[in-house]
C-alpha cells in the first residue's frame, strides 16, 4: 500500500497558522473593544514563544484596561450614597413599625417622619452635584435616572408624612412605603449595575 502523505509530521506546518490566526483575532477584538469603549491599553508583558524542529517565534501581549481616575471617584460617591439610601431607608422602616406597634407617640412620629422628609431632600442635593464626568455620557444618561428614582424616594417621604395624618386608617401611608421600597430598591440595584458594568 502506497502512503500519500510523504511528510511524517503534517499538522506542523498548520499549528503555526493557526497560533497566527488566533492572534490576530484577539488583537483585533481587543482593539474594537478598547476604541467602541474608549478604554486605555497598556502592554504589561511579551513573551516569546519557540516549537522545537522548526523555530516559530510567537508574541503574545497581556493587555489590561484602565478606568479614569474621575470615573473611579463617581463610582466610589455613588457606592457611598448606596450605602447612605440604605441607612436611611432603614430609619424610614423602624419608625414606620414603632407607629404600628404603637410604641411611639403620634408627635413624635410625625417629628421622625418630617425629619425624613429633611434628609432625603438634602440627600438629593448631595447626589445629583457634582455628578459623572461629562465625558462619559453613558455614566451621564445613567446619573439622570439615578437622580429621578432619588426623587421620587424623596417625594414617597413627604406622601409618608401625609399618610400619617391622613384621617384613613392606614391605607395611604402603606402606600407611600410600598413605593418608597420599591423605588429605594430599584435605586441601590441600578447603582450596583453601573458599578458592576463600568469597572469590569
Amino acid at each position: 500500500m502506497q502512503n500519500l502523505n510523504s511528510d511524517p509530521k503534517p499538522g506542523r506546518l498548520i499549528l503555526p497558522l493557526v497560533l497566527i490566526g488566533m492572534i490576530a483575532t484577539t488583537y483585533t477584538f481587543i482593539n474594537r473593544v478598547a476604541t467602541n469603549n474608549n478604554i486605555e491599553l497598556v502592554t504589561i508583558d511579551t513573551t516569546t514563544t519557540s516549537i522545537s524542529e522548526e523555530v516559530v517565534d510567537t508574541t503574545t501581549s497581556t493587555t489590561t484596561t484602565t478606568i479614569p481616575e474621575d470615573v473611579v471617584n463617581y463610582l466610589e460617591e455613588i457606592t457611598a450614597e448606596k450605602i447612605q439610601a440604605i441607612e436611611l431607608g432603614k430609619k424610614v422602616l423602624e419608625t414606620n413599625q414603632r407607629w404600628n406597634d404603637k410604641t411611639t407617640t403620634y408627635q413624635e412620629a410625625q417629628q421622625e417622619f418630617q425629619e425624613f422628609i429633611d434628609d432625603f431632600a438634602s440627600f438629593v442635593d448631595i447626589f445629583t452635584n457634582p455628578g459623572p464626568p461629562n465625558s462619559n455620557s453613558s455614566l451621564v444618561s445613567t446619573h439622570e435616572e439615578l437622580t429621578v428614582l432619588i426623587n421620587l424616594i424623596a417625594d414617597d417621604t413627604v406622601e409618608l408624612l401625609e399618610g400619617l395624618t391622613a384621617p384613613d386608617t392606614g391605607e395611604r401611608r402603606s402606600a407611600a412605603l410600598e413605593s418608597f421600597n420599591s423605588n429605594l430598591d430599584l435605586f441601590i440595584d441600578k447603582v450596583e449595575q453601573v458599578v458592576a458594568s463600568t469597572s469590569s
